[in-house]
């Protein structure tokens, strides 16, 4: 299935992925004007007021130019999100164009976003996770591969994109170390409409994140990334200098835990998530530029491939 309709000016069939802690109004709003989807999750605002606060401010910094890319919010849909449904009833009163949703597909969340026409697209790792999005009828599913910064999968994206598409027809996006625009290339051509872009994106001037933490994504390379459990009870990927830093030893950290959101800003705040592809950035960008840079890269490769003599007749 081609790209929905409402996301087929995009410059990049990309999402600039709603990263906890790290997604704000100006990361956003720069993603978008340089033509790149610019997405936040709801709980990175205290309360649902101060959410309502930043949906004002996207809408109406985004209102002010031209041409810009629509915008998206991430909503948890788990049993300790106390704010779900106020949340998601400001989408539905601000008719936020995308809402990404995670930790729970639920029919009645997508049909309230459907209502005025908006889409959903729901995070997943698994086949079988991607076969409940489809019955909650959700309009994309993100495949969130091996290697992914935050809450990743096991599967390779070879694996996870194949299954997917035996699953699900409607728009399927890949997140999972992709850094440049080639890769974003490479995505599409096995199988991908569109690419979710995270880790990058940590190490770009606006995101709301400390100056130690964007030299530690700039140093690391993905040998220094720890897939755990042991933080917020389902599988992250985190920087493993960050766990030590923080008195954890890397070679006995618990196995068990449970989900639990009350616990996971502070969690999160001083134990920094990220991808394998971290041995890929080595710089901190505006993330305007940033974006320019991924879509001029996209169509370097796209005209490198076209002149590949290989495979013709």
């Amino acid at each position: 299935m081609p790209i929905p309709p409402a996301l087929a000016k995009l410059r990049l069939p990309a999402i600039a992925a709603p990263m906890f802690l790290t997604s704000g109004p100006d990361l956003v709003v720069e993603c978008c004007r340089a033509g790149v989807l610019g997405t936040f999750p709801a709980l990175n605002t205290r309360s649902t007021p101060a959410f309502g606060d930043w949906l004002d401010e996207v809408e109406g910094r985004l209102a002010a130019g031209a041409g810009a890319a629509p915008f998206g919010v991430n909503l948890i849909v788990h049993k300790t999100n106390a704010r779900l449904q106020a949340d998601l009833a400001l989408c539905v009163d601000h008719k936020v164009p995308l809402v990404i949703t995670s930790l729970g597909a639920v029919s009645e969340v997508v049909q309230a976003v459907q209502s005025y026409g908006g889409l959903v697209f729901h995070d997943v790792i698994s086949r079988r996770h991607g076969e409940k999005a489809a019955q909650a009828g959700v309009d994309g599913v993100i495949g969130v591969a091996a290697g992914a910064g935050g809450h990743a999968g096991p599967m390779s994206p070879f694996a996870l994109m194949a299954e997917l598409r035996q699953v699900f027809d409607g728009c399927l996006v890949l997140a999972g170390a992709i850094n440049t625009g080639a890769q974003v290339l490479a995505a599409r051509a096995m199988g991908a409409d569109m690419v979710s872009i995270g880790s990058r994106f940590i190490a770009a001037r606006e995101a709301t994140v400390s100056e130690a933490q964007k030299a530690m994504m700039v140093a690391s390379r993905a040998a220094d990334v720890v897939y755990t459990a042991a933080i917020s009870g389902v599988p992250a990927n985190f920087l493993g200098p960050s766990l030590v830093a923080n008195g954890l030893e890397l070679g006995s950290l618990p196995t068990d835990g449970k989900m639990d959101l009350g616990h996971e800003a502070k969690a999160w705040k001083t134990l920094w998530s990220a991808g394998q592809g971290v041995g890929g950035i080595d710089d901190i960008p505006g993330a305007y530029d940033l974006c320019l840079r991924l879509i001029g890269e996209y169509a370097e490769a796209r005209e490198r491939v076209a002149a590949d003599p290989f495979g013709r007749e």
